[in-house]
């Protein structure tokens, strides 16, 4: 899509199942984005902003220019005529994707810092080659489509449309262009990739846990203000603390782990970001938090989905224990921010309000006793977002500290 009038651009980027809610945020929060819209995968928005702006959207999974956003086509089981179909309806007019190819080569020159006389024999090599520049097809299809057609052929085929009526030409090595394609029984999407890398795929991290997108929206649901004191009591790798660093520069970060091995993993990742300063490693068990009542500010942590926790202990059993350890450090009006598999946010739910109904229970005489068992009638529930880990969904849960409890007034 060409600049409008006004030099904005159409963008969309593609999210995790779940993350959809995060990424339309960011975009109007830190691009004051227009024309924001969504399908499940992909965000739709306007914005007048620069490239480096856009790698800034942490929920994003890839980023790209729209080329085309149409309704949905139906394709005719015989090739030939699918070509046809495609010329009309996908590709559509070659002013469109001349004004598209246009604008990305801008983008790209932007993103490069094309700016200085240096560049001028460079640019002009890369004007000549967008005349006819080299490409190749990536098309995903779901539906009706998918039944007669995989995308192979699709590639092939809209591939072979975009050669003949454009001109470019195909390299499915290394491309100048690659064209973006999703069809389905409810959208049809075209786009070009700003970038080679996925804006998920984070510079800052030596080792790899939880999904840096994951990670992140963890991390924005924890509300940080200035100064704030984060503890993540199952740190792993430490990625969800790193993200958490990205939207609190003043911040203060405890990262605590049993497990020697992944503490090192995560003092690595804390050096290649270098966050040293701002983020203090301990071993620790999670069951056992060496820090004081009602001492930090936000609690966030990926409660591991297996059986057994790495000392051994069954996680069904743990969790109690664990929950009322994170609840104790806490303080009153702090979030705590939890990743969960579907089996763990039902025994949590149920954990909380079968302690919050033991606490309002009234003594012989009618008055409340005040007893809890462990506590947990201080934890509200603020929200719930299911997420897709790839091989199996996780919900986070996010709740606020609405009072002290015993532990914390003593």
């Amino acid at each position: 899509m060409m600049r409008d009038g006004d030099g904005s651009v159409r963008f969309y980027c593609t999210a995790g199942a779940g993350m959809e809610a995060f990424l339309l945020d960011e975009v109007k929060h830190k691009l004051n984005a227009t024309e924001v819209e969504s399908i499940p995968g992909r965000v739709f928005f306007r914005c007048h902003s620069n490239v480096h702006d856009l790698m800034r959207l942490k929920s994003a999974e890839r980023l790209f220019l729209l080329l085309r956003k149409a309704p949905p086509t139906s394709l005719p089981t015989n090739p030939a005529k699918a070509a046809s179909v495609i010329q009309q309806r996908i590709v559509g007019s070659p002013d469109v994707w001349n004004g598209a190819l246009s604008t990305w080569s801008s983008l790209q020159a932007e993103l490069n810092g094309s700016g200085g006389r240096g560049q001028k024999r460079k640019r002009e090599e890369e004007e000549d080659g967008l005349k006819r520049p080299t490409f190749r097809v990536s098309c995903r299809c779901s539906g009706a489509i998918a039944r007669s057609y995989n995308s192979q052929n699709l590639n092939r085929i809209i591939g072979m449309t975009i050669n003949r009526q454009l001109g470019w030409k195909a390299d499915l090595r290394d491309p100048l262009v690659e064209v973006n394609v999703y069809l389905s029984d409810d959208h049809c999407v075209l786009g070009i990739p700003l970038l080679r890398q996925p804006l998920a795929s984070r510079t800052y991290l030596k080792h790899t846990g939880l999904r840096s997108t994951i990670s992140w929206a963890m991390a924005s649901l924890c509300n940080l203000q200035e100064a704030s004191v984060v503890l993540d009591p199952m740190c792993g790798v430490g990625t969800i603390l790193l993200e958490a660093v990205q939207e609190c520069p003043n911040g203060v970060f405890i990262g605590m782990d049993s497990e020697e091995a992944q503490l090192h993993k995560a003092v690595e990742n804390v050096q290649a970001a270098g966050q040293e300063e701002r983020v203090l490693l301990i071993q620790s068990s999670c069951m056992a938090t060496p820090l004081p009542a009602a001492s930090v500010d936000a609690v966030v942590c990926d409660v591991p989905f297996g059986r057994k926790f790495s000392c051994g202990v069954d996680v069904t059993t743990a969790l109690p224990h664990v929950l009322a350890e994170m609840e104790r450090v806490l303080r009153e009006g702090g979030n705590l921010v939890l990743l969960l598999s579907l089996q763990l946010s039902a025994l949590i739910k149920k954990l909380i309000r079968s302690d919050a109904h033991h606490a309002s229970e009234p003594d012989a005489d009618g008055r409340q006793t005040g007893k809890s068992r462990l506590g947990f009638n201080s934890l509200l529930l603020q929200s719930t977002h299911r997420v897709s880990l790839g091989s199996t969904d996780a919900l986070i849960h996010t709740y606020t500290k609405t009072h002290a409890t015993r532990d914390a007034q003593l």
